[in-house]
């Protein structure tokens, strides 16, 4: 008997909800996009005639025709949204990080329990099948420490070189991924310091529960010819690294779908469900609230 496919609605109409999340929602075969809506409603009616779909005249409309929503909004506007509809019994496809306050991130994991419906965040790299072979590999690494970056030159112009990106910087934006990937390969981190500035390079150390310590470079304003990403563990036996040079993101976005639909029609959490989400969020608050860490 063939599984229908899960109808997700999409909030968001801008270069990340047009370049990621319409198409791969509406690939399928695990999920249809069931519509589209967006505070700008010129940019939603667009985004929707170019795949076939109605565009929702407001947030509710969009509830009613679909029994997941994906989030392309700012984080703020998301953990708003996402509560709303939570309570209204919708899965929930949410983007790093989950809010931008911690209240808003706690607020959210709340009612997603309260509700029972599934959530997931879209911790990108994390659906790789390189980034996946590394984290296999780190379970049987026996390190003391890491280090990790994240560095390009996006925040100096361009398309997401505008709002929460630029007043949070490359904290909120980067951080979240290789605090996640710390802490996956590490063990559970139990301390976070932060130094720099939040504008132009943020530099945060890291205790990991065991005795481990990392350290992971954030910067979304320096010029580099690439996107440089990597993850390096240091242990007795040597290094352990991994690199996302020449890495397609778009090999993602498949995994992303059919293990989302898949949680949804099973019911069941996914592993990187809202509370990671808000385990992340909690670090980057710590994070923020260093004095050393400097606008």
């Amino acid at each position: 008997m063939t599984t229908p496919p899960v109808r997700v609605g999409l909030v968001g109409a801008g270069t990340w909800a047009a370049r990621m999340h319409a198409p791969m929602l509406a690939a399928g075969p695990e999920t249809v996009l069931s519509g589209v809506w967006s505070r700008r409603g010129d940019a939603a009616g667009a985004l929707a005639a170019a795949h076939g779909v109605p565009a929702a005249p407001t947030f509710a409309d969009l509830l009613g025709e679909c029994e997941a929503v994906a989030f392309a909004v700012p984080p703020d506007i998301q953990a708003a949204l996402a509560v709303q509809a939570a309570r209204a019994g919708r899965a929930v496809l949410l983007e790093k990080p989950i809010a931008l306050d911690l209240d808003a991130a706690r607020r959210l994991a709340d009612v997603v329990g309260e509700s029972g419906v599934v959530s997931q965040v879209v911790f990108t790299k994390r659906y790789h099948a390189r980034t996946r072979a590394f984290l296999a590999a780190a379970g049987g690494f026996d390190a003391d420490g890491g280090r990790a970056c994240y560095l390009h030159g996006g925040f100096l112009g361009g398309e997401f070189a505008t709002g929460w990106r630029l007043t949070h910087g490359a904290l909120f934006d980067l951080g979240p991924h290789l605090l996640d990937l710390l802490d996956a390969t590490l063990g559970p981190i139990v301390e976070v310091r932060a130094a720099g500035c939040r504008s132009r390079w943020t530099e945060l150390t890291c205790t990991h529960r065991g005795g481990a310590v990392s350290q992971a470079s954030l910067s979304g304003s320096v010029a580099l010819p690439r996107v440089t990403t990597t993850v390096e563990l240091f242990g007795p036996a040597g290094r352990l690294a991994y690199d996302t040079a020449g890495m397609d993101h778009d090999e993602c976005w498949p995994v992303v779908r059919a293990e989302f639909a898949a949680a949804v029609r099973a019911g069941r959490p996914h592993p990187l469900d809202v509370h990671r989400g808000l385990m992340i969020q909690e670090l980057l608050a710590r994070a923020a609230a260093d004095p050393a860490l400097r606008d």
